[in-house]
């Protein structure tokens, strides 16, 4: 007798349609890859589970389709590139992330990324780059500790523009973040935002006396 036959049949439950767009969106779907190697600028399509950040972090080869490349200098234009089917993170110094590339989250995990973290606006030194934005840190965590070994070997940088020698480098006009390669990463600085350098020390010291505090 085949396996259920003459059973009475369970109603499944219904499931919603915000349930079943929930998880089309946490499942694999295609993004923009635009990368930035030592010599090259890569541009393609990708498919992608989650944030772009944590496929990256995996470390596993990327898989590619419609590649186009162009010298980093700016110095030709994109071209097709069909030999490239798949990209090592460890060759990538620079990848533009773009806001389809981050996930839907649930509001267990949304209430995880909202652990406080504090914004330091930083240059990160990458050769031949220069990264200046914003990175988010946890309490009592310093942008030196960026240089430390860690698991994650990619960091988000908010607000970013990136440099090669003086020149900037066109990114998206929609990135979201530049996910930087801590293993390329040689110096940190904490600068202002607005020019990209060390904030300047106002000349002399302070000339002591009373504050108006202490007299309150």
């Amino acid at each position: 007798m085949p396996f259920g036959f003459g059973r009475k049949k369970e109603t499944q439950p219904a499931v919603s349609d915000a349930t079943v767009a929930a998880a089309d969106s946490r499942g694999p779907r295609p993004v923009r890859f635009h990368g930035l190697t030592e010599e090259w600028r890569l541009r393609g399509s990708m498919a992608v589970t989650g944030r772009l950040l944590d496929t990256l972090n995996r470390r596993d080869a990327i898989g590619l389709s419609d590649v186009t490349w162009a010298p980093l200098d700016g110095s030709g234009p994109f071209e097709p590139a069909p030999g490239i089917r798949t990209v090592d993170p460890y060759d990538l110094i620079v990848v533009i992330a773009g806001p389809e590339t981050l996930a839907t989250l649930d509001e267990d995990e949304r209430s995880a990324h909202r652990i406080h973290k504090i914004s330091f606006d930083v240059a990160l030194q990458v050769p031949p780059l220069r990264v200046v934005g914003t990175v988010q840190l946890h309490p009592g965590s310093e942008p030196d500790g960026l240089l430390d070994r860690s698991t994650q070997m990619f960091v988000a940088v908010t607000n970013p523009t990136v440099w090669l020698g003086g020149v900037e480098v066109e990114v998206d006009e929609d990135a979201d973040a530049a996910l930087v390669n801590r293993f390329y990463l040689r110096g940190v600085e904490q600068v202002d935002l607005a020019t990209g350098e060390r904030h300047v020390r106002l000349p002399g010291t302070p000339l002591g006396g009373t504050t108006w505090r202490e007299r309150t």
